[in-house]
């Protein structure tokens, strides 16, 4: 009997939703004592700020450009390289509980399998896990707890916040936000928790598995379950360090930087399907800021509970010792910062950089830790491969993630590369960025409102919030240049044939 795994993905959640990462609006003690017994990682980005390419990069161990799902919309093809498909073949029990996304999701004809599955009654295989029970953020469509809420609690169906809708709720009117009454046991995060113990009590003791729970939340719309809204009152929720409050200071940062960034604030350009395209960010008031920080820290504090509870229920059934536990998510939200709110080709720390988590087995007796050099999506896969003691495949592009910083050697974990490309209701956006030491450095390729010159650099350690856009400063000159150079000297070899958008999200 050998170690187990269990991968915890959020989605949409920031680096700073834990309070071990500084987080100090929701309560999340079960994450913070996973980090506070295992290895915080202070620097692991994505490689990509949208779900289908960063889901894609956590099943498949490859970098954006190769698996080829550039954005939301781009399927992962049916024959795409699976960590859960090699675990499986090394004898692993496999399952994914919750929301995967590897495929469109607005797919009325059911052409992909992922949306029609509970429909035909089949809880797998599929790209390598023997079982899947998904979900998403809203009950409708053909997935397993859709059809959960529509055959036990149709009532409950109408309690949920249209998705990608510029429509306004909660007591401020804030976009995606609305009074849901459903029941919390009825509610997917505490579904995704059930499913996963439902499942974990299907297999022999002596069993070995690799399980990936995958929660839709706090991915918007915020409507958590009404009972829970009172934990946190959001009057009294301050206003984040990256909101300016003033407009004018809001407009003169986000004017220092590509056009995109001031063309979506005022409205006048939808660059993606990432946000409800109505919505105009320049309406957003601070109440507002409050409102939907103060929902997402409900949902935080939800996930966790439940995440609790699947521990405790993993400790029963005695394998506590043995299980590897990962906790982190797809990428981040803007929540305030700039101005703004949800996400987009806006590559800064709201959406690039990412909670992760490593508890090891209790049984290998590593060591605590937190490592401060870049990790990334990309390095889940193969780590899966070594906690099981299986050789990670070629195809995969990652590294075993380090135990500490005397561990992450400079050849291996000197970077981290994220990237954009958009190509939605006519608009053309692609952006490659690099993390290095203590810069962010992004490059904008010719695009629908970018010649092809612009950028954007940071100074972490100057300009925590990135406000202050070096791109064009001459002091910063020879940095750029070698940071630029850096960066197109390691971009991952491309998809061939390149894939096609086939749905909005």
């Amino acid at each position: 009997m050998g170690r187990k795994i269990l991968f915890i993905t959020t989605d949409q959640q920031r680096y700073d939703a834990l309070g071990c990462n500084g987080g100090t609006i929701a309560r999340t003690p079960v994450a913070d004592r996973l980090a506070a017994t295992g290895i915080n990682y202070r620097r692991a980005h994505n490689q990509n700020v949208v779900c289908m390419p960063a889901r894609s990069t956590m099943i498949t161990g490859q970098y954006v450009r190769t698996h080829g799902v550039f954005a939301n919309g781009v399927a992962l093809p049916a024959d795409a390289p699976s960590v859960a498909a090699a675990l499986y073949g090394h004898g692993y029990r496999t399952a994914l509980i919750g929301k995967a996304h590897f495929e469109p999701a607005m797919d009325m004809r059911g052409r992909w399998f992922e949306n029609r599955m509970a429909r035909e009654g089949s809880t797998g295989p599929h790209r390598g896990f023997e079982h899947l029970e998904l979900a998403m953020h809203v009950p409708l469509g053909g997935w397993h707890y859709s059809l959960f809420i529509q055959r036990e609690h149709p009532d409950a169906m109408g309690g949920f916040a249209p998705l990608l809708s510029a429509q306004g709720g909660g007591e401020t009117g804030a976009p995606e936000v609305a009074y849901n009454p459903i029941a919390r046991e009825w509610y997917h995060t505490d579904w995704v928790a059930d499913r996963t113990v439902a499942w974990l009590d299907s297999l022999p003791a002596d069993a070995d598995w690799f399980c990936w729970m995958s929660f839709p939340d706090p991915h918007h719309p915020w409507d958590p379950p009404q009972s829970e809204v009172s934990r946190i009152d959001w009057r009294e929720v301050p206003l984040p360090a990256g909101y300016p409050t003033k407009v004018g200071d809001r407009e003169h940062i986000i004017d220092d930087k590509p056009r995109h960034w001031r063309l979506w604030y005022d409205g006048s350009l939808v660059s993606n399907y990432e946000a409800p395209a109505e919505w105009v960010p320049a309406t957003l008031t601070d109440d507002q800021v409050r409102e939907v920080n103060a929902r997402n820290a409900v949902e935080c504090e939800l996930i966790d509970e439940a995440l609790g509870r699947v521990l405790a229920h993993i400790d029963e059934r005695g394998w506590g010792d043995d299980v590897d536990v990962l906790f982190t998510t797809d990428h981040g939200e803007l929540q305030g910062d700039f101005g703004l709110l949800f996400k987009g080709p806006y590559h800064v720390d709201a959406l690039m950089r990412l909670p992760l988590v490593w508890r090891p087995a209790r049984s290998s007796n590593a060591a605590a830790a937190v490592v401060r050099k870049p990790v990334g999506l990309v390095d889940l896969a193969p780590t899966f491969c070594s906690i099981a003691g299986v050789a990670a495949p070629e195809w995969m592009q990652g590294r075993t993630l380090p135990v500490d910083d005397g561990d992450a050697t400079d050849r291996d974990f000197e970077r981290v590369l994220t990237e954009w490309d958009s190509e939605l209701f006519g608009v053309g956006v692609h952006v490659r960025t690099i993390t290095r030491d203590r810069w962010v450095c992004s490059a904008y390729l010719r695009g629908t409102v970018h010649d092809g010159s612009e950028g954007e650099l940071y100074d972490l350690d100057d300009d925590p919030l990135q406000q202050h856009n070096r791109w064009h400063d001459p002091a910063c000159r020879s940095q750029r240049d070698d940071l630029v150079a850096d960066l197109w000297d390691n971009q991952p070899p491309p998809h061939d044939p390149r894939l096609q958008v086939e749905a909005p999200v």
